[in-house]
């Protein structure tokens, strides 16, 4: 006995296990990674669709703001004669307080020429004396080269930090001089940039904006026309710390820093230091006005542009990557990266297992297939000798065949000829005279010897046709010909007229093939007319039998008990030959056998016999 062996598998060899732990290993850092990346892509991108949101809200604001300019200039451009109270109940209605938190004052700038100063200046005396202040800008006195002036007159609210700005020639900087001329000949909107001071401390600066006042009975087509109707200028000044502040407030996720930056350069006036870029840093405080900039390490950052009237800006937003992240998130990366290597580590398992389970199955399969090979050839020897006991079964039955026919031929009917003349010549003998009985029992015993010498002959020739004798060809063309006879179905024989030089079983068995198609063509085809073709093509002999019939049924050749197509097979594979059959319904059967010849014979012209029933 042979000892057992393990199932492959059950022991795995260190090898396999320190492949599978490392594969393990990698696939959770690699999920560990990939799921981290992906919790900070997500973060990133919730971080930067805030951003454009409070970028969006920026540039809603901004826009607003030149919507109520607009709203003033447009008050004064109906009306350059406007007064200081229609002035006042104007922007009362707007309810800036309410509507518009962040803009801080709303004023109006006469132009004037160097002449009308002085009474400019004591139209303003008299209002400003009404409402108790004194203006720090007061007298208006003209400048050597400049022979226009754009002058504060009106501004709300009236408190009087406000109303000491009466009086202000907004063209005394040369920067500011320029902006206003330009948006004076494009009628657009202007901002110098200037930083404007509200109280001390940082984030605490203002901005303005400002937009020309043209006469509305004047044309403003062209620059000329622009400047000849020009007549001054409305503005507001607005809180940028307002703008941004509230922008944060309505912020998603607390704790975001926004620095907003002017990129674009505004000129110093002589004696001044250049402003600084920034304008609001929501970090910066009294102890500390100038924070760092924020460390790229465990920050999210997203820089987006606004613009201010033609002047660009950056809103830098930021805010530690901490606060986008949930408790989840947190943990996420590892349970992906425990969750990967058990995936693995099980995986790696199931697919050993079904790999020990392959090559197990593979030995079987060797196995099996040897051991079908080996069945397959012993069934094979077992179907040659079957079919040789088969050929040498049906060769003996020939051989019988052809010895009881003979015997038969020999003695019985040489014996029945000769009884056949003996009651022939006793017959005539007993012609006429008082013999008539005798003679008639004489008559009847030769006509029953005749009949049964058919019958005798009849017998012969279904055991063997003595015509076989005489070949191929003449056999054919007599089982032909009785077939008509006996049947009355037209038959048609084309041979290609050579003797056929085939050994006698080979001659057998094509006779008997012949047989049993014709027999079938009686019993089932319903056949009115039948073709047979003999013809050798070299070293191969073939016949052809073709009906009009109405074809076989589907099943026929496997029903139980029909053997005889399975005898023409058979007939036909002992021979080494080949044997087909087609069927329809509307062409009839049609039977192809073909068998290799020893000697083959010359081709000759072909001829048609036809034999009538």
């Amino acid at each position: 006995m042979t000892p057992d062996r393990h199932p492959a598998g059950m022991f795995a060899s260190p090898a396999v296990v320190v492949t599978g732990a490392l594969l393990s290993l990698m696939v959770g850092c690699a999920g560990y990674l990939a799921t981290a990346e992906a919790i900070e892509s997500d973060a990133r991108a919730r971080f930067r669709t805030m951003a454009r949101a409070a970028q969006y809200t920026i540039d809603a604001r901004i826009k607003s703001y030149s919507d109520v300019l607009r709203g003033v200039a447009g008050l004064f451009r109906a009306d350059p004669e406007t007064s200081a109270g229609q002035f006042h109940q104007y922007v009362e209605q707007l309810d800036m307080a309410r509507n518009f938190p962040g803009i801080e004052v709303i004023n109006y700038a006469r132009s004037v020429r160097a002449p009308a100063l002085p009474a400019l200046e004591a139209e303003l005396r008299e209002r400003m004396r009404g409402l108790g202040v004194v203006s720090d800008h007061l007298p208006l006195a003209p400048q050597p080269g400049r022979d226009t002036y754009t002058v504060l007159v009106y501004i709300e609210p009236r408190s009087r930090p406000d109303l000491e700005k009466l009086g202000m020639d907004l063209e005394a900087r040369s920067y500011t001089r320029q902006v206003l001329a330009h948006a004076r000949d494009a009628n657009v909107l202007s901002a110098s940039g200037t930083r404007i001071a509200i109280q001390p401390g940082p984030n605490q600066s203002s901005q303005a904006l400002r937009l020309p006042v043209y006469r509305s009975s004047m044309p403003t087509a062209t620059i000329a026309q622009r400047r000849l109707a020009y007549v001054g200028s409305a503005g507001i000044g607005f809180s940028v710390s307002r703008l941004v502040g509230g922008v944060l407030d309505e912020f998603p996720v607390k704790g975001t820093r926004l620095v907003l930056s002017d990129l674009s350069e505004v000129p110093a006036e002589p004696g001044e230091l250049p402003p600084r870029a920034i304008l609001y840093d929501s970090m910066a405080t009294v102890r500390q006005p100038h924070p760092p900039p924020p460390s790229e390490d465990g920050v999210f950052s997203a820089s987006l542009p606004i613009e201010f009237n033609q002047r660009l800006w950056r809103a830098d937003f930021s805010i530690a990557r901490s606060a986008l992240y949930t408790s989840f998130d947190m943990y996420y990366p590892w349970l992906a990266a425990f969750a990967g290597g058990m995936s693995t580590a099980l995986l790696y398992a199931l697919f050993q297992t079904m790999a020990s389970s392959r090559r197990n199955a593979l030995r079987m399969a060797e196995d099996m297939t040897r051991e079908l090979r080996a069945s397959q050839a012993k069934l094979q020897a077992s179907h040659e000798k079957l079919r040789m006991l088969a050929a040498h079964a049906e060769q003996i039955k020939e051989g019988e065949r052809k010895r009881i026919a003979r015997e038969i031929h020999d003695d019985l009917a040489q014996n029945l000829l000769a009884l056949k003349i003996e009651a022939e010549m006793l017959a005539n003998r007993t012609r006429g005279g008082a013999h008539r009985r005798l003679h008639a029992r004489a008559q009847d015993t030769v006509r029953q010897i005749e009949l049964t010498i058919r019958s005798v002959r009849q017998i012969i020739n279904d055991l063997r046709p003595n015509v076989l004798d005489l070949g191929l060809s003449a056999a054919v063309d007599w089982q032909v010909a009785d077939f008509g006879r006996r049947t009355g179905i037209v038959c048609e024989l084309v041979d290609d007229g050579e003797e056929h030089r085939i050994d006698d079983h080979c001659a057998t068995a094509f006779f008997r093939i012949l047989q049993e198609s014709l027999n079938n063509v009686a019993r089932h085809a319903h056949a009115s007319h039948v073709w047979i073709d003999l013809r050798q093509h070299a070293d191969m002999l073939t016949m052809t039998i073709r009906d009009n019939g109405v074809g076989m049924q589907p099943g026929s050749r496997n029903r139980n008990g029909s053997f005889g197509l399975v005898g023409i097979e058979e007939r036909v594979g002992i021979l080494g030959g080949s044997f087909s059959i087609s069927s329809g319904p509307e062409t009839g059967t049609t039977i192809v056998v073909t068998i290799p010849v020893t000697s083959p014979a010359a081709p000759a012209g072909a001829s048609s016999v036809p034999v009538a029933a």
